[in-house]
């Protein structure tokens, strides 16, 4: 079948996620996470992700929100910087004003106009996603933004897959899903979408059962891959 619906992952693959600890960095309130605001950046990423996996699994679902700020207190543990209120408040206010990667409008701008359906899917509750979308100018070309909070658990639960087809009433192979993390690509490609990995930053290919069909470095190949 041809792809009707493309489908995003939200942090990481539309917004970037380094862009609030970078921000915050260049700005003279916070000099000190101007050498390690990277680090910083990393960490609060890979726990904000493992804290939604283990929340998963031990049935102990929570609000995004929450585990993004568990996340940040880990990683300003981690490098130092329990002591800065001030700079956990920055950061997290910048959470709510993500940048979008700049190939993202045009990007999506050639998908509506091909008459393809478009939605973002992810952890995020729907008022960060909400926040993150009117921030990026964005709104007018997604036709759903889509949150796990309605089924009560975080990706790669296939109940939170299975929210594409209920929105658009579509078949698996009609959707073309698309991700940064290659976890969430990979288990996309099992519950049946046709995939693709964003490798932004060259990493392996996860060992899992699964493989996207496809891997680039960022978005703007996508209309292609719709067979636009």
């Amino acid at each position: 079948m041809p792809i009707t619906t493309c489908v995003f992952d939200a942090y990481g693959t539309l917004f970037d996620v380094g862009a609030a600890a970078r921000q915050a960095a260049s700005e003279p309130d916070f000099k000190a996470i101007r050498s390690d605001w990277a680090e910083l950046a990393e960490h609060w990423r890979q726990k904000q992700l493992s804290y939604s996996w283990l929340r998963a699994v031990a049935n102990a679902h929570t609000d995004f929100w929450e585990v993004t700020e568990n996340g940040l207190d880990w990683a300003l543990e981690k490098t130092g910087h329990t002591n800065d209120p001030e700079l956990r408040e920055r950061l997290l206010a910048l959470y709510w004003e993500l940048q979008a990667y700049r190939e993202v409008p045009e990007m999506l701008t050639r998908l509506k106009a091909a008459g393809l359906n478009t939605a973002i899917l992810s952890n995020g509750s729907p008022e960060m996603l909400e926040a993150a979308v009117r921030s990026a100018g964005i709104e007018s070309v997604l036709d759903a933004t889509l949150s796990v909070q309605s089924v009560g658990i975080f990706k790669p639960d296939t109940r939170v897959y299975d929210l594409v087809g209920a929105c658009f009433d579509c078949d698996k192979s009609e959707v073309l899903f698309v991700s940064s993390n290659g976890w969430d690509a990979a288990a996309a490609t099992g519950y049946g979408f046709v995939t693709a990995w964003v490798n932004r930053n060259g990493d392996p290919m996860e060992r899992l059962p699964w493989r996207p069909a496809h891997m680039l470095t960022d978005l703007t190949g996508i209309p292609t891959l719709a067979d636009l």
